[in-house]
């Protein structure tokens, strides 16, 4: 079993503290497994843009938070990874209300990969699809990371 997902099981059973943007926003990993993690989150009032709607942002990071979850979930001990870039599509409007968003990786290689992410609202409704692409790091780069 890889390391990084023995850390993030971890994390689920409060063995070890959840990273701290997951505090300031308020979100929950609540699955992971090989290639695929869930990230739980209710949005409030705190959470709004200008015109009272979620903020962007906060999807990007919950849709961040699940899909490199999901790559971290496939590396090996001594690994970590960067991502090198992050696209969100904003599907349907939300105000407040429990999100999940899941984390898949589309596709792994030896140094690059593909992750996509779907946010569903409590109807199972689709409001914003995301997609990523990570580079896993080795040795030296990984080093502090």
């Amino acid at each position: 079993m890889p390391k990084r997902l023995d850390d993030i099981r971890m994390m689920l059973s409060g063995e070890i503290s959840p990273p701290p943007i997951a505090t300031l926003l308020g979100f929950t990993i609540t699955s992971v497994e090989h290639g695929e993690a869930v990230i739980a989150f209710e949005a409030t009032t705190r959470h709004a843009n200008p015109m009272g709607t979620l903020h962007g942002g906060v999807l990007c990071d919950i849709a961040d938070a699940a899909m490199g979850m999901a790559y971290a979930s496939t590396l090996a001990e001594g690994e970590t990874f960067t991502t090198l870039e992050l696209k969100i599509n904003f599907l349907k409007p939300v105000w407040t209300g429990r999100l999940l968003a899941i984390g898949r990786v589309v596709k792994d290689g030896q140094t690059v990969g593909l992750m996509e992410c779907d946010i569903r609202d409590a109807g199972n409704t689709l409001v914003a699809r995301a997609s990523s692409t990570c580079m896993t790091l080795r040795g030296q780069q990984a080093e502090g990371r």
